[in-house]
């Protein structure tokens, strides 16, 4: 090693590597993609010579590059250009605002769409826009807007688009809600099925080859800001495997990728999974790829029958009685071919009979350290996360609490959402854990708020949901969105640290997430962002070595003139006099007697998760 020259140094920097035979270290030293010193400046400036470059990074905090496990990267990056992002808005008049002047940037027959990664509790109004509102700022152009998977809000012209009308059916498990005359109001209800709401999107116009390109790289340069190396795709409805993917293909071919990607196959369409999976056990094995773009298994949808629903606002679905016959066989062909797998589980009940499944077909077909996981796992039990150690498994968590807790709690009552997940317990109990964000319908891709929600507890509408005894402590954190992250995509010892021999994938952050108050880590972004030795993102000090991204197109993208996530400069938070003039926060709750702004602090408590919070139900979120 003594022989090695670096192409790259950074020096005079605070990392944490992660390592814990070298926890700290002021420098670091890079070749070929790799980390081949890590220690003191003096250490490690004797790896330079006449050809190195090197950064002074001027004392600020540098840590691993943040790696997601559970993303929509590849469906997200295709229209990502597309969309008007909510996330990080601090009140729906802001929020509104945009709303106004993409209308107003947005030519016929394009729609604007706000497409999930915020929740109306973020907003100083607590609450949703009406569809008055949205109809007076846009008249003509079509607007959906997506909130979380519960409802969707579209204008006229968007139900014009679609082509609802009084005679248009609701689907199973879904609502279009009508007027007294039979007409559709622009409210779809998820009841709990989600379909609804992601088939009426995928009516709306898309962009073109060229255009998808620029999209995902410039998703990939949003994901970069935030300090973002690697994600694992989790698949999703209406990405079919190999025509969506060939845009990520094509880049990686290209040498464009600025993020690595594992990702798994996520089966279309009912009563298809076994020919899907037999299909492409046969095309691909776990692996096949490169340290920028391999496959990674089986996932998250293995079977229609398992897929519960993490609409918070409805009951728990019941699973269909076939759902065990139906994962088994799915199972049985993953585990035969050594796929690894993973399965969306938001409830208990869920996660008892898929688990009841696996143990099966490990006594026939035994598991012997295939990494499987469950994704989610809000409400799972002791006994399960025993059942799951057992079998040598893994739960991937996300934040999709921080933007439901509060229809949570409405439902369930506060005790029971002390655990939702209970991702102290899976680490005390032997299980392997790992977080990320279920972007980018869900929750928002920003990393910060999920390890602000694993440190503090907190919701964005501020509603402190777990007991110190669920909290864990800020390394921690990161460990559980770095290191811990590497075993679900079998890439262990390889990236997730600062160390001598991994990838040299890093992020030097806007201040010391170490130091700063809690408040504050929801605002970091990364300054420097390094992948395989590669400056991929530059800000402050360092913008003038961020490579060049062109413009988004289309021209009239909101990323042109919003860009991605919202992070509001200190003190920046008011309540402008939109917000004054049409909120209801002073209005009472019919059913439950409580003040608008208190409706989700003061729910009843219950432990009964199959209960309903209150007779008739609550529409607080109507106000």
């Amino acid at each position: 090693m003594d022989n090695l020259k670096a192409q790259l140094i950074l020096r005079n920097g605070q990392f944490t590597t992660l390592d814990r035979q070298n926890p700290q270290a002021t420098a670091a030293a890079i070749s070929d993609g790799y980390f081949i010193a890590v220690g003191m400046d003096n250490e490690v400036m004797r790896f330079a010579n006449d050809q190195t470059k090197v950064i002074d990074l001027n004392r600020r905090r540098v840590i691993p590059g943040l790696i997601d496990s559970h993303l929509h990267l590849i469906r997200g990056g295709l229209n990502y250009n597309l969309e008007l992002r909510w996330d990080g808005i601090p009140s729906l008049a802001d929020a509104m605002r945009r709303l106004q002047e993409q209308v107003a940037r947005t030519p016929a027959p394009q729609w604007v769409r706000v497409i999930g990664g915020f929740t109306e509790m973020q907003f100083a109004e607590k609450r949703l826009p009406t569809l008055d509102e949205i109809n007076a700022v846009a008249p003509d152009t079509p607007v959906f807007i997506l909130h979380l998977y519960d409802r969707a809000l579209l204008n006229r012209a968007a139900l014009r688009a679609c082509g609802y009308n009084r005679d248009t059916p609701n689907p199973p498990g879904g609502l279009i809600a009508k007027d007294a005359n039979g007409e559709p109001t622009g409210l779809l209800l998820a009841e709990p099925n989600a379909l609804i709401l992601y088939s009426a999107l995928a009516r709306g116009p898309k962009l073109p080859y060229d255009y998808q390109i620029n999209s995902t790289r410039h998703f990939m340069r949003e994901m970069n800001r935030l300090g973002v190396t690697s994600v694992i795709d989790a698949g999703g409805g209406y990405q079919n495997y190999p025509g969506d993917y060939k845009i990520i293909e094509d880049l990686h071919k290209a040498g464009e990728l600025t993020l690595r990607i594992a990702y798994n196959l996520f089966t279309q369409k009912p009563g298809e999974e076994i020919a899907d999976f037999t299909k492409w056990t046969n095309m691909l094995k776990p692996g096949d790829g490169d340290g920028y773009y391999r496959h990674n298994g089986g996932g998250e949808m293995l079977v229609f029958s398992a897929a519960d629903f993490e609409d918070f606002r409805m009951p728990r679905p019941d699973m269909a009685p076939n759902m065990e016959n139906d994962l088994e066989a799915v199972v049985r062909i993953l585990v035969s071919n050594r796929w690894p797998f993973r399965l969306h589980a938001t409830y208990n009940e869920t996660i008892s009979r898929a688990l009841d499944v696996f143990e099966k077909v490990n006594r026939d077909i035994p598991f012997d350290g295939i990494h499987w996981f469950f994704d989610h796992a809000e409400t799972v039990t002791d006994v399960n996360l025993e059942r799951i150690a057992k079998l040598g498994g893994g739960i991937a968590i996300q934040h999709r609490m921080a933007y439901q807790g509060e229809f949570f709690v409405q439902r369930y009552g506060r005790k029971a959402a002390e655990r939702t997940p209970p991702y102290k317990r899976m680490l005390e109990l032997g299980v392997n854990v790992g977080a990320g964000a279920d972007a980018t319908r869900v929750a928002s891709y920003d990393p910060w708020n999920a390890l602000y929600w694993l440190i503090t507890g907190k919701t964005l509408g501020d509603l402190s949901l777990y007991p110190a005894a669920n909290l864990v402590d800020r390394e921690t954190a990161l460990r559980l969105y770095t290191q811990a992250n590497t075993w679900f995509s079998n890439e262990q010892g390889i990236k997730g640290q600062i160390k001598v021999g991994q990838y040299a994938d890093l992020a030097v952050l806007s201040a010391d997430y170490f130091s700063i108050p809690e408040s504050e880590i929801r605002q970091l972004v990364s300054v420097l962002t390094m992948v395989g030795g590669r400056i991929v993102y530059g800000d402050d000090e360092f913008s003038t070595l961020s490579p060049s991204l062109p413009p988004a197109m289309p021209d009239w993208s909101p990323v042109n003139r919003f860009g991605g996530y919202f992070k509001p400069a200190a003190g920046a938070t008011t309540l402008h006099p939109f917000a004054q003039t049409v909120c209801g926060c002073g209005n009472s709750c019919a059913v439950h007697g409580h003040a608008h702004g208190r409706a989700y602090q003061d729910a009843v408590d219950t432990d009964d998760q199959r209960g309903f919070w209150g007779a008739l139900g609550c529409s607080c979120w109507m106000v």
